[in-house]
């Protein structure tokens, strides 16, 4: 079965410099996702060191500007790319929201990476609950 799914994608929006931290993030994030979730969770426990925590607005617009650069970002397989690079583009600005690896708790069984600041999910339209971390990067 096929489903068609609408992405947003307008690079245009984004202003040049926001692009360039984005494409770059973007790219970082697509090699970090072939890895293990170990290896994911130990280098991203090394690049939150010293961070404060990211506000909802912040993390918002980062999630945002990677939607709207990456299609495979925005898609909606893009979710550990997504939320990967959405920590980066936070991290560069001297940030870090809480990312989050989990399964779906109900079935059928599925896999979903996020980002939450101030204790919520962000951008993503799942209720509370309907996913059970496995672990964070807080």
């Amino acid at each position: 079965m096929t489903m068609q799914a609408a992405v947003p994608h307008d690079p245009r929006a984004v202003p040049l410099p926001r692009r360039l931290e984005a494409h770059a993030v973007v790219g970082a994030a697509r090699l970090l996702a072939t890895r293990s979730p170990r290896r994911i969770r130990g280098v991203l426990g090394l690049l939150r060191r010293g961070a404060r925590p990211a506000g909802t607005a912040e993390t918002k617009e980062a999630r945002d500007t990677v939607v709207a650069v990456s299609l495979a970002c925005g898609g909606p397989e893009g979710c550990l790319a997504r939320s990967l690079a959405t920590a980066l583009l936070c991290r560069l600005h001297g940030s870090w929201p809480a990312w989050c690896l989990g399964v779906r708790y109900t079935s059928p069984f599925g896999a979903h990476a996020w980002v939450e600041a101030d204790g919520e999910a962000v951008g993503e339209d799942f209720p509370p609950g309907y996913f059970r971390t496995l672990f964070t990067v807080p």
